[in-house]
């Protein structure tokens, strides 16, 4: 049997890709800091969203991956741009008017709207390690503020003094011509205002280490770019962190792709190496539109939370990371459903499979068994047709299914019938509409209704799927799925449904026919 470290270098599972392809970074000799560092960078201008988590995820994928075919250590540093001066007031925090009075301040200068932390920096910082910390990343957490403060920095900040010119080629072939005329790398904090200035340099004196500027109001400064005083435009700040910490992998989405040159040519001329990329599509919103931390659209983290377990969103974030992905509560189910049909096949897989299923990345290689004996998909019809308001409710109906099944036996279960109600009152509730059906499917549905007042075969639901099929077939429903949507619209007032023979089986025989009954008779329709 081969190990699994050969295995993992020939599969085909994209982070085994991409980890291998870091691996030729070091294929002649180790890292001279003994270590390999993943990065993963945040803009803290507004609340986190799932694409920050994402970042971090996939990131600790790849990582892991890594670890699995080579001995070089690893670290992931975190890494929050909140010295970048606040642009704009994101739509969804309180306090808007304290907001717009400290614009262009620092992230870390301007005060918190929510009154918790000492800035409004240090509370998005603050939210991002929560989300990281509840889904259990090994990360290390840097400032920039922190970083440009301590002096960490100066060294990068006073090559790029010496290297101002080099810097700036770069930077002004990328810009319009009336950019070019006012833009600097350099962007200096102003000593009394405290806000990050837009100015032209008058003078960079690479000797003395020090910019020479005019305010807004024509008075000029000089300041030392070390020490914290003064930071770089987000471009070069990106290949200049790059070239700081000697990060080796990083990734980032697709709007900055066509940056990449940029933040390469910057990391070099300072004397770094530029670090392996990987750009994933983005994440949309409902709409269509990509999802925006300052926007506050699309779906947070803890909004996800709140419906699902934390490994279906790692699921998620798995799923092809090159294709975009719209981001909204109706994706959730599916999500949570496919998680567990991919933890319920790992056991039997051979082990080149195992590494290729998205479970062994999301667990780190250990998956836990799934104890879902019945789909998310089940639990939130069956709490649409019992009316279950919590997850007692649902408990009776899934005992006469599973018998062997308890909420301490099976915790992934009792967890998903509690979402599972959350999610029907939030989402499903408001939207059914049930129908009254047309000719053909009123006969089809009564021969189902006769058929299962004779039924002698228990609540087997591979049998009582064969009957509901049998008699979609009969009634002439071509393609089938006519039959199936049916039974939804008039049963579930939804277009999509469980299989429903299992639906039956975990309802309850009397129950469905009772339910086949009223809507025929017009009952469900309010």
């Amino acid at each position: 049997m081969t190990s699994v470290r050969d295995d993992a270098m020939t599969s085909k599972a994209w982070p085994f890709e991409e980890a291998r392809r870091l691996l030729k970074r070091y294929a002649k000799a180790p890292p001279e800091k003994g270590h390999v560092l993943f990065e993963t960078g945040y803009g803290p201008s507004g609340l986190p969203h799932i694409g920050t988590f994402g970042e971090v995820a996939r990131t600790s994928m790849i990582r892991r991956a890594f670890e699995e075919i080579s001995d070089i250590p690893t670290r992931l540093v975190c890494f929050s741009d909140d010295m970048d001066g606040m642009r704009k007031v994101p739509d969804n925090v309180p306090n808007r008017e304290m907001l717009l009075e400290n614009l262009q301040r620092p992230l870390t200068s301007v005060p918190d709207p929510f009154g918790e932390y000492e800035s409004f920096g240090h509370y998005n910082n603050a939210m991002l390690r929560r989300f990281l910390d509840t889904f259990g990343f090994e990360y290390e957490f840097i400032s920039a503020t922190d970083f440009y403060k301590s002096g960490q920095f100066d060294p990068i900040l006073l090559r790029a003094a010496e290297r101002y010119d080099e810097i700036m080629k770069v930077m002004l072939k990328s810009l319009r011509e009336e950019r070019q005329q006012s833009y600097s790398c350099f962007l200096p904090i102003h000593p009394e205002t405290g806000r990050v200035l837009y100015v032209p340099m008058k003078e960079v004196n690479a000797k003395d280490g020090t910019i020479t500027f005019d305010d807004e109001d024509g008075r000029e400064w000089t300041l030392p770019v070390t020490g914290g005083q003064v930071k770089l435009q987000w471009k070069p700040d990106f290949g200049a962190r790059w070239a700081a910490l000697d990060v080796d992998f990083e990734m980032y989405g697709k709007d900055h792709s066509t940056n990449t040159p940029i933040y390469d040519g910057i990391c070099e001329i300072l004397g770094g190496k530029k670090p392996e990329h990987f750009t994933y599509e983005l994440f949309l919103d409902e709409n269509g539109e990509k999802i925006s931390k300052s926007k506050g659209n699309g779906l947070t983290i803890d909004e996800w939370l709140t419906y699902a377990s934390p490994e279906s969103l790692s699921y998620f974030m798995f799923q092809k990371p090159k294709t975009a992905k719209r981001m909204y509560f109706d994706v959730i189910p599916k999500a949570v459903d496919e998680y567990h049909q991919q933890l319920r096949a790992y056991p039997g897989q051979t082990q080149a499979q195992q590494l290729a299923n998205p479970v062994w990345h999301i667990h780190g290689g250990n998956p836990p068994e799934s104890k879902m004996v019945v789909p998310f998909s089940m639990l939130l019809n069956l709490a649409s047709v019992a009316g279950a308001t919590d997850k007692d409710g649902l408990w009776g109906f899934i005992q006469r299914y599973a018998p062997e099944a308890t909420p301490e036996t099976h915790p992934d279960l009792d967890q998903a019938a509690e979402f599972a109600v959350r999610y029907f009152r939030d989402f499903v509730a408001p939207k059914r509409v049930f129908r009254l059906p047309d000719d053909r499917e009123r006969a089809a549905m009564e021969d189902l209704l006769a058929r299962l007042k004779a039924w002698e075969g228990g609540l087997d639901a591979e049998a009582l799927q064969s009957e509901v099929f049998a008699v979609g077939k009969a009634h002439g429903f071509e393609p089938l799925r006519a039959w199936f949507k049916a039974l939804y619209e008039v049963l579930l007032g939804a277009s999509e449904g469980p299989r429903f023979g299992g639906f039956i089986a975990l309802y309850g025989l009397q129950e469905s026919i009772s339910l086949i009954e009223k809507a025929l008779n017009g009952e469900l329709i309010v």
